[in-house]
């Protein structure tokens, strides 16, 4: 039985799997949510399983969804603590979800949204064995300053972030990336015009095309 409750979809081709992408939600959302970019993503990666879990607390900012982490005092040294405190469960998650498949580190990849691509980019680099990559969509980087880039793996992260951002603003893309090269990551992605916190068909396109690159 999985530690979250989960939502899976895939592989498309029925056999065994032969990657995983793991696909984690935003702030006040749910797995459910984000398995909706599995059927996008499996027209190119059709021997991929996709798991969607619901984040382990309830929101408390909505009377329904999941978080991550609260957001309702939103200073960097409360959302690091917040971070902190959920990234063991995600990091028991990816190893359950890896064992449970039967899936090497390098054929493994987490997706995030907004809160999300915060956790994926703090725990992804983090994990105890090096993963394929992190995609991530309208997130930030949430590090300790001192520690950053240290016992880390480089491993690639491809970032999409709309300019028209009302809840994350585009900043948080620039910081992280600049953040991320500076401690030996490979970082690509860009700025979509007009795009607000959301994910629009090119992200879907370019993100399966990542996917597909660190995947292979």
């Amino acid at each position: 039985m999985d530690s979250l409750n989960t939502y899976t979809h895939g592989p498309a081709q029925g056999a065994s799997p032969r990657q995983l992408v793991i696909l984690l939600h935003g702030l006040g959302s749910n797995g459910q949510d984000l398995i909706g970019l599995a059927p996008y993503y499996a027209r190119a990666l059709p021997d991929t399983v996709f798991v969607s879990p619901d984040a382990p607390f309830a929101c408390d900012m909505a009377p329904m969804g999941h978080q991550w982490f609260s957001l309702q005092e939103r200073t960097p040294e409360l959302i690091l603590q917040g971070v902190k405190k959920a990234a063991p469960i995600l990091e028991s998650y990816i190893t359950e979800q890896m064992k449970k498949y039967e899936m090497s580190p390098d054929k493994t990849a987490l997706v995030g949204f907004s809160q999300g691509t915060m956790m994926s980019l703090y725990t992804g680099p983090r994990y105890p064995q090096k993963l394929a990559g992190v995609l991530g969509y309208s997130g930030a980087l949430i590090w300790d300053e001192d520690i950053a880039g240290h016992d880390m793996h480089k491993i690639p992260a491809h970032l999409i972030h709309g300019d028209a951002d009302p809840v994350v603003p585009v900043s948080a893309w620039h910081q992280a990336k600049h953040k991320l090269e500076d401690v030996g990551h490979a970082v690509t992605g860009g700025v979509t015009p007009g795009l607000q916190h959301s994910i629009d068909e090119a992200g879907i396109r370019d993100g399966t095309a990542f996917l597909q690159r660190i995947l292979a």
